[in-house]
């Protein structure tokens, strides 16, 4: 059973995460956005833009200044990305379609039905059956569906229609996929019938082949991983008969055992396992052939997306404080961690100016044991830098620093990467 320092542990993690000094390709061209994707597995989506789009910070701080028209053109031209459902709902291969395809089918076959669609079953079933109607005439926008009022969702503070979340049936069933992204955002609905590229794969897997695949996905894409780690990645909830699964991959010698040493030489509580593709990646770092960087990550980033797992690596509590009253909050609304070289060493509450085309860096938090020096401030400085130029932003402001990074106040934000 290997056994694997804490720090070993975290550089592996970082190098498979594409996070590492690792040499960029030039140009990135979709070839490099794809394989970026296999590494990965998923990327995140999320609404909020108080800097950028998350799917898009998380390819920025691995590829740099990719522009993100490319990725537009492998999801809504090409369609070797889509949209569905992995940990979140996320951007995933077309390629890898039947560990996505499970679910639909699952879903298609359950005949229950969730409270809220029984509750107004006799409504729902003919507004489903005219939504289908409809978008059989092209893809549309939930807001262009010329739709009888049907009944409503109510909260304390606010009323909408359920068309949204019969659109999610429908995409969860895999009986409509996102076709397009308006300018501010909306999802665009069509057939799924009508979306899918030819050279799909269209196998259907049972529990053990999506297990078998995912498992190892994601044991790759965690670099070492526990079978709740594993869990709680990439296909998150969905590992039917994990537990038979990782056995027979240890007796095939396709995952191997591992031991990761805590502080005071204490193991932490596993197994974990390391896929044996990356037995060469993990004893190159063993003998100090590593090297880091400096970057920001999204707060849904795919290294962090496990809060425990991030606390248990790398000893950095990161919690997410969008819904947190203002004034209850101890970071901020939108929180981007520094990643420097084989640690997250602070945070920073941030926001694009997008009136006054500023990069605002309101507030940077160092953790206790950040390093401090000149060093480590231009490597932040430098990241931010980049980050501007990725936003198109001509200046970064920053506010309140710690006195260990004494950060120039408004660098230059056109550095190259």
């Amino acid at each position: 059973m290997e056994q694997v320092t804490l720090q070993d542990a975290r550089r592996l993690a970082i190098s498979r995460q594409r996070l590492d000094d690792w040499k960029r390709p030039s140009p990135i061209d979709h070839s490099a956005i794809v394989d970026l994707f296999r590494r990965l597995g998923c990327v995140q989506l999320d609404p909020i833009r108080r800097v950028e789009r998350t799917h898009l910070l998380v390819l920025w701080s691995r590829l740099g200044l990719f522009d993100p028209a490319d990725l537009d053109e492998l999801r809504f031209a090409e369609r070797a990305i889509f949209e569905y459902w992995a940990h979140a709902a996320s951007l995933v291969l077309t390629e890898e379609w039947p560990a996505y395809g499970w679910l639909m089918h699952r879903a298609v076959a359950r005949e229950q039905h969730a409270p809220w669609f029984e509750e107004h079953r006799d409504k729902f079933i003919p507004l489903l059956a005219e939504i289908r109607r409809q978008l059989q005439q092209g893809p549309k926008m939930s807001r262009e569906l010329d739709l009888a009022e049907g009944p409503r969702q109510d909260g304390r503070w606010w009323s909408r229609s359920y068309v949204g979340r019969l659109l999610n049936h429908l995409w969860t069933r895999g009986e409509v996929m996102v076709y397009d992204r308006s300018p501010s955002n909306h999802r665009v609905w069509g057939l799924a019938a009508d979306f899918w590229p030819t050279w799909m794969p269209r196998d259907s897997w049972n529990d053990e082949q999506l297990t078998r695949f995912a498992a190892q996905k994601a044991v790759r894409a965690l670099g070492l991983a526990t079978e709740q780690q594993i869990k709680q990645h990439f296909t998150r909830g969905r590992y039917p008969k994990l537990t038979v699964v990782l056995k027979k991959l240890l007796q095939e010698r396709i995952l191997l055992p591992a031991t990761v040493m805590g502080k005071e030489k204490t193991p932490l509580p596993g197994p974990w396992y390391l896929h044996r593709e990356d037995a060469g990646l993990l004893a190159q770092i063993q003998a100090g052939h590593w090297g880091g960087r400096t970057t920001l990550l999204s707060p849904f980033d795919n290294l962090i997306c496990d809060r425990d797992r991030t606390e248990q690596l790398f000893e950095f509590h990161c919690r997410l404080e969008i819904y947190v009253p203002q004034h209850k909050r101890q970071y901020g609304y939108y929180v981007l961690p520094i990643l420097h070289k084989d640690r997250l060493i602070g945070r920073v509450d941030a926001t694009m100016d997008r009136q006054g085309n500023r990069l605002l860096m309101k507030t940077v938090y160092a953790e206790p044991d950040a390093p401090a020096g000149s060093e480590t401030a231009s490597a932040i400085a430098q990241a931010t830098a980049n980050l501007a130029q990725f936003l198109g932003a001509e200046e970064v402001q920053w506010g309140r620093v710690p006195d260990i990074w004494s950060i120039a106040q408004n660098p230059p934000a056109q550095h190259s990467e």
